[in-house]
């Protein structure tokens, strides 16, 4: 059986030298293949063709045959690596911590084991009939959300 470190282990090289990132490899045992890779300018469908048609090349399907697809995860995918974080600062992301909270906001930082988003929510401010715009920040580790998505729009 075709393992997913023979296939990071294929493409892992070539990826790096195009600017681009594993997102995730998945080998089913029906020998179905699923790779996602990204860049921070994003991945192209003719980009995708290629990284397919080289790991092709360098799998024998006399010996073992296997179906094959790559694509990149787009939007709504979760963040399953820490440079599809880097790729959406300044964008909009939802944050479902472990506790099941929601957060939506603009991902302004990531660090080493966290990542920052600011939200802004209208509150009622003592004193004035209006709520008042006003802008939160909130840090989380990588390890106590459940689930990270980029949106389209806040």
């Amino acid at each position: 059986m075709i393992t997913k470190e023979q296939i990071i282990d294929i493409i892992g090289p070539k990826i790096k030298e195009d600017g681009a990132f594993i997102v995730d490899v998945t080998v089913k045992p029906d020998n179905r293949i699923e790779v996602l890779v990204d860049s921070h300018d994003g991945v192209s469908i003719s980009y995708c063709g290629e990284l397919s048609r080289f790991i092709e090349n360098n799998l024998d399907r006399e010996v073992e045959d296997f179906a094959l697809e790559v694509s990149s995860p787009g939007i709504g995918h979760p963040f399953k690596v820490k440079e599809q974080f880097i790729k959406c600062v300044n964008r909009p992301v939802e944050v479902l911590t472990s506790e099941g909270e929601r957060f939506t906001g603009l991902l302004k930082e990531v660090r080493e084991d966290t990542f920052v988003i600011e939200e802004e929510k209208k509150v009622k401010i003592e004193g004035k009939k209006k709520k008042e715009l006003q802008k939160f920040s909130y840090e989380f580790n990588f390890d106590q959300v459940k689930r990270v998505i980029e949106l389209l729009k806040l």
